[in-house]
């Protein structure tokens, strides 16, 4: 298994599953992404063994007049990495929010 490129769009989808979300229109719904990119990287989640996946039952969705969907849930890898991505979106809003206030200097390291 490679390493997995910790981008933002991959760290807010972490967060989304980390957080309850299960299937690819929750997380649309959650993170504001779309279906281009929260699927791709979902893909690439499940083939690093972050992420796990499986069609939910037929019987239920067809009672609830839908298609199948497919219900995705963090590995214990994934669970670590969503650990990370917690911490690096925490940084970033940090950062954000300490250059909202005047407080970030050019280096960004909150020292005028």
């Amino acid at each position: 298994m490679s390493p997995v490129r910790l981008t933002h769009a991959t760290s807010l989808i972490l967060q989304a599953l980390a957080s309850g979300s299960r299937h690819g229109f929750q997380i649309m719904d959650v993170t504001g992404l779309a279906s281009g990119t929260v699927y791709p990287v979902l893909r690439r989640l499940e083939k690093e063994g972050a992420v796990g996946s499986e069609w939910e039952d037929e019987e239920g969705a067809r009672e609830a007049g839908r298609r199948r969907r497919r219900i995705y849930q963090l590995s214990e890898a994934g669970q670590l990495l969503a650990e990370e991505a917690r911490r690096r979106l925490a940084q970033t809003q940090r950062v954000l929010a300490a250059d909202a206030l005047g407080q970030v200097g050019v280096t960004g390291s909150g020292e005028a």
